[in-house]
């Protein structure tokens, strides 16, 4: 990964954003832009340098993997550190991550550069280098996902969706295969709902046995080298009640709907409207509560925003979810979530894991 390329592609926006210098303070934006994979550290890009910061734990990780910058390391504050060197390198105004900074970090920042230089909040700036992935994060995506296809074969399909285990049971059987399969960590706590639990689209594992005739909706992830995966598939334990086989077909025809419409170019909402347009026409638009998807990346949950509301277009080499999902209180739901990668003229789906409804 070319980290110094995405550093002159930020250092190249900060004429228009009207700052000497940007300073970033998001982790994953951090590691973005360094290959840094530790728990403290900033990045400032521009006045003719990059410089990262970090304390003193992280002086030889550091060196092993932000080799090509300049590096300080601190043991007073990281806002005493930092306007040191705005003053030394005679900036006069520095833009600042609004949403990586908590209120004490920033009013700590503006008190110790009183009278040296300008802050000015920026927004979501990294965050858009972020959105079309090179190839070696798709690849890393990729081989997350394939940590998650293969828990879905060994407990899914391999006999752990069984009468009598638990909710909380089958989340770690899917946690340890995914961890087994190779992934570094997961994604996300995974989800997993039994029966009239699986209409709350955020559902927490709990003690409940799953019973025959039960919909199971599973929604679970992996890390590798810092990509995450994201999947959710709906089966069920033996015959489930016809409504649910409805509810399932329909999130089907939807999710094939919004994957028809995804290539470079498209508008998000048209993508989401492709799919809540087949649920609403059924009758069951107020039980689609949120959009069909996001991006994924370096964070589970990042831009773009597939939304009724969104602005934008989809990038190419973007990696998105399309997840839509049907739940009505009482009975159950259906979810049915994968991740695609947007090209110029489609897109290609990820996850190799069936999405038909298993019956188990």
């Amino acid at each position: 990964m070319d980290h110094a390329l995405r550093r002159e592609r930020l250092d190249e926006r900060l004429r228009e954003l009207g700052v000497d210098a940007l300073l970033v303070t998001r982790l994953p934006n951090v590691r973005y832009l360094t290959g840094f994979t530790g728990s403290n550290g900033q990045l400032v890009v521009g006045a003719n340098e990059s410089v990262f910061f970090t304390d003193g734990r992280y002086e030889h990780q550091s060196s092993r993997e932000v080799p090509d910058v300049r590096r300080e390391i601190y043991s007073e504050t990281f806002a005493e550190r930092a306007a040191a060197w705005g003053r030394a390198a005679g900036v006069t105004r520095i833009g600042f991550e609004a949403a990586g900074l908590t209120y004490k970090g920033w009013s700590d920042l503006r008190d110790r550069v009183a009278g040296a230089f300008e802050l000015v909040s920026t927004d979501g700036e990294v965050e858009r280098l972020r959105v079309a992935k090179e190839r070696s994060e798709i690849e890393a995506i990729a081989r997350a996902q394939a940590c998650a296809d293969e828990a879905f074969d060994r407990v899914v399909l391999g006999g752990g969706v069984r009468e009598g285990v638990t909710e909380r049971g089958l989340a770690r059987s899917l946690e340890e295969a995914m961890r087994d399969a190779g992934a570094d960590d997961l994604a996300f706590d995974p989800i997993v709902a039994f029966g009239e639990q699986a209409a709350e689209p955020h559902h927490s594992p709990t003690d409940r046995p799953l019973a025959p005739g039960d919909v199971v909706k599973l929604d679970f992830g992996a890390i590798v080298d810092g990509y995450h995966s994201d999947m959710t598939r709906t089966v069920a334990l033996g015959e489930p009640r016809p409504e649910l086989r409805t509810m399932h077909d329909l999130v089907a025809v939807a999710q094939r709907r919004a994957i028809e419409t995804v290539r470079a170019g498209a508008r998000l909402a048209v993508v989401d409207r492709a799919a809540r347009g087949a649920i609403d026409d059924a009758g069951f638009g107020d039980s689609f509560p949120h959009g069909l998807g996001h991006g994924v990346g370096l964070e589970i949950h990042e831009d773009p925003r597939l939304r009724w509301d969104a602005d934008g277009e989809l990038a190419e080499g973007a990696v998105v979810t399309i997840e839509p999902g049907v739940y009505v209180p009482g009975l159950g739901g259906v979810r049915i979530e994968d991740m695609v990668e947007v090209t110029s003229d489609g897109c290609r789906a990820m996850p190799r894991s069936t999405r038909e409804m298993v019956v188990l």
